[in-house]
């Protein structure tokens, strides 16, 4: 039996591979049947040469891109904790931002738009994953082909529907499924290969390398059904947070990899035995008796599959946020334990409806195989580059290793992404049109932000000269019984709703505190970022919070948190009288000005993005019977 401390560390391993590795681990489904596929735009001709190189090719591009430059590499370069491309181009902005490094801030412009990248991606994988497994009702019955898509849609709804009991629980129901699928498949490759047993070859480099240097047209073709094998490796990557980093790493090593790699080995020697089962390698491997379990579990593991991306879209779309990239957005905290398991309704609802819109729009696995690719190698090659510049800056690495490692690493990526750019007018322009959108929408968000922030500043006023200013008035203002609390994001300026207050209710409460929060480029602050200072003259409290951007700004928690000597209410044991205070939040209204701030339609874009902004009483934990908007309009 497991001892106590072997259960809490295997618990993660089972969490993540329910979770991380579903889209890596069902690529075996699709990957060797679209790259036989006659139908597609440039199959691979059989020929036993050629199912040994592809079948290396498969292998290695495994243990490079996947082993190497994620598992061993760029998993490293977390952000307290957190992973993703957000995480890396939140470390190359402290750094760029600190020192001026133009370079710096020019790669993270290249990484918010791969991460746009990704978020097509995360559209493209449930459709792909769960028809692909559905399509196997075809091998058992062609009659059936006719309630693919209807089934597909179903199950994706339900999947999107549960997302709300958060990963950690969706993780623990979905990893025993995971460890039964890694086993199956890597024993039906085992029984593939015990036929042929020369196939075992392919496990050398030189076959891949043949393969290339031989035919190199045909291998180039091949890149883009190749990369098939690793489109769930970003993923991985974001999903880090919720799980760790040892979590995923033990479980690729341990279970994931292994069993893949003797799929695949499998298929390729069921080809060398029958080149007539190019339609469907993966379920033509297995006994006929077990077909139909195989089509179940294939189901089950391609639903899981897409849990990666969805919880990856996830964290892409919390940070981004929290950084500045998109509107405040409503998040669930899902777990006590691992802060980084979160749920995003509106991006839920967005993925879901995009999802099946694919599946009834596509029809077939084979024809989205055609839109994949694409996105996932354009965010490996920027990851890869991010990962570097990371390395050279953040870890001192010798710039000749730097150089050397990050050139072979990225004219392989680089290759695959040339690759599938020979799928844009097949279908590959989808996702990256998704990724344009998106990218647009986080600069011109961004920008907008900054266009806001400014403007919001000139309207408020320094806050040193509106204290003065109150200290001085007679005759001066009347104090009321009770406590203010004014939320702001400046500690410069006056508070809108403060200057308002005073100017129209010419009243001001016994205890007024401007708390104004901080969101750090960490996921996670100590309970030390917290400064409390008495404004001189006006008898105004001033908090200042420090929060990472996981962090949750429960503002009546962080009161509370203060205790009787910030003297910002009436106090009991456990800090503010809750029922003493009111808060005050300052409250925007946007319209499109003359100004050439930016061009008119990213100005409409902008206003249009803010409504789906998450209720700012909401977001800070505000009790809604205690909370007063006070407002002005901005022109942008």
């Amino acid at each position: 039996m497991l001892g106590r401390g072997n259960g809490a560390r295997l618990f993660p391993v089972v969490g993540a591979l329910g979770v991380v590795f579903g889209d890596i681990g069902t690529s075996p489904i699709y990957t060797i049947q679209t790259v036989f596929n006659p139908t597609t735009p440039h199959p691979v001709p059989m020929s036993t040469q050629h199912v040994y190189g592809v079948v290396s090719l498969i292998f290695w591009t495994l243990m490079l891109i996947v082993t190497l430059t994620y598992v061993t590499l760029v998993m490293r370069a977390d952000n307290d904790g957190e992973g993703g491309i957000m995480a890396l181009i939140t470390m190359v902005t402290r750094w760029g931002r600190a020192r001026g490094d133009r370079t710096a801030l020019a790669l993270a412009g290249l990484g918010i738009f791969g991460a746009a990248l990704f978020i097509g991606d995360s559209m493209v994988t449930p459709a792909i994953s769960v028809l692909s497994a559905v399509e196997g009702l075809k091998v058992l019955q062609p009659e059936l082909a006719a309630w693919v898509v209807p089934i597909t849609v179903v199950i994706i709804v339900v999947l999107f529907s549960v997302q709300r009991h958060g990963t950690g629980t969706v993780g623990r129901l979905f990893g025993p499924v995971m460890v039964v699928w890694f086993t199956v498949i890597g024993v039906c490759g085992i029984g593939g290969i015990a036929a042929h047993p020369q196939i075992l070859r392919a496990l050398s480099p030189t076959y891949a390398l043949q393969f290339v240097a031989g035919d190199f047209r045909v291998a180039f073709f091949a890149l883009a059904a190749v990369v098939l094998a690793v489109t769930g490796a970003e993923a991985l990557y974001a999903d880090m947070g919720h799980f760790g980093r040892r979590a995923v790493t033990v479980a690729w090593l341990g279970l994931v990899l292994p069993a893949c790699a003797l799929s695949y080995l499998g298929q390729g020697a069921s080809l060398l035995g029958d080149e007539t089962v190019t339609h469907a390698p993966f379920f033509l491997l297995a006994p006929e008796w077990a077909r139909l379990p195989m089509v179940v579990l294939a189901t089950a593991a391609t639903v899981i599959a897409s849990q990666a991306v969805i919880a990856g879209v996830f964290s892409v779309a919390s940070q981004a946020g929290a950084l500045g990239f998109l509107p405040r957005l409503r998040i669930v905290h899902t777990s006590a334990s691992r802060p980084g398991q979160i749920y995003v309704p509106l991006i839920n609802a967005t993925v879901a409806v995009a999802v099946v819109i694919l599946v009834v729009s596509f029809g077939s696995s084979a024809a989205l195989a055609y839109a994949y690719g694409m996105a996932v190698t354009g965010t490996i090659t920027i990851t890869t580059l991010l990962f570097f510049y990371v390395a050279r800056k953040r870890w001192h690495t010798p710039l000749w290793l730097v150089i050397t490692g990050g050139t072979a690493l990225c004219t392989v990526d680089l290759l695959f992404l040339a690759a599938n750019t020979t799928k844009l007018v097949h279908g590959a322009w989808l996702p990256l049109a998704i990724a344009l959108a998106s990218f647009t929408v986080m600069m011109t968000w961004q920008k907008g932000r900054t266009i806001v922030t400014r403007a919001r500043h000139a309207v408020e006023g320094s806050q040193e000269e509106f204290l003065d200013e109150l200290s001085r008035r007679r005759p001066p203002v009347q104090r009321v019984p009770g406590t203010a609390v004014f939320l702001t994001r400046n500690t410069s300026t006056a508070p809108l709703a403060l200057r308002l207050n005073v100017a129209h209710n010419r009243v001001l409460h016994e205890r007024a505190v401007i708390l104004s929060i901080t969101t750090l480029t960490v996921p996670h602050a100590g309970p030390a970022e917290l400064t409390v200072e008495r404004l001189d003259g006006a008898g105004i409290v001033h908090v200042g919070v420090s929060l990472g951007y996981m962090d949750n700004p429960d503002v009546p928690a962080i009161l509370r948190s203060l205790g009787p000597t910030a003297a910002v209410g009436h106090h009991t044991d456990d800090g503010a009288d809750s029922a003493a205070v009111s808060y005050f939040l300052s409250k925007l209204e946007l319209r499109a000005g003359k100004e050439p701030t930016m061009a008119h339609w990213r100005k409409r874009l902008f206003i249009a993005t803010s409504l789906v902004a998450h209720d700012a009483a909401e977001h800070f934990g505000l009790p809604s019977e205690r909370t007063v908007f006070l407002g002005s309009r901005i022109e942008i």
